[in-house]
């Protein structure tokens, strides 16, 4: 089932960022653009490359007004002693969610019920905390957080230009398409 158009369902959980602990929810994440970035497990092998890509990228993410969160089901502690001992991952700047009570990758139909783990998933939440962008990818398949931002940027633009639409391969400032019968069977 797709989340896409759909609302961020309410959570609560315990995060790691920045050499502290914290509580993030639902309600912190609404009136910014966020990205929540599930993968299987801290201490693994592709994950510590996506999270580091994102983390290289963290200040871009910024930049356009983007939070990030990334999400496993290892508890806040673990994510913690990650980040301690891990030079990729002592990058992170963005708040590492614990999901050990699963709320979260099944709020967002990630969890491999049976096994614990979250598939490797990335939404994108906008402001008003509506699903915007989602992939789902299997364990062995890595992300990349610049094409991340380029679909972020697209997703950007239709919000503030209602009527226009973003063809394949789109990059800032590029020409969009504006949806018409004119359209139909000339592109």
């Amino acid at each position: 089932m797709s989340l896409i158009g759909t609302e961020l369902k309410p959570f609560t959980a315990q995060a790691y960022k920045e050499g502290k602990f914290l509580t993030v929810t639902d309600a912190d994440v609404r009136g910014r653009w966020a990205v929540f970035f599930f993968y299987p497990a801290d201490f693994t092998f592709v994950c510590p490359t996506e999270l580091e890509d994102v983390a290289d990228n963290h200040d871009t993410f910024a930049r356009m007004g983007v939070d990030v969160y990334s999400v496993s089901t290892d508890t806040h502690f673990s994510h913690k002693a990650w980040h301690d001992s891990s030079p990729a991952i002592g990058k992170i700047r963005f708040a590492m969610l614990g999901d050990p009570t699963h709320e979260l990758s099944r709020n967002f139909n990630v969890l491999r019920e049976g096994q614990g783990l979250a598939d490797r998933g990335t939404f994108v939440v906008d402001p008003d905390g509506v699903i915007q962008l989602m992939e789902v990818t299997s364990e062995g398949v890595g992300r990349n957080a610049m094409e991340l931002l380029r679909k972020i940027k697209a997703a950007q633009y239709i919000r503030a230009n209602p009527g226009q639409v973003c063809p394949a391969k789109w990059e800032e400032g590029a020409e969009t398409l504006a949806p018409s019968l004119d359209l139909v069977g000339k592109i």
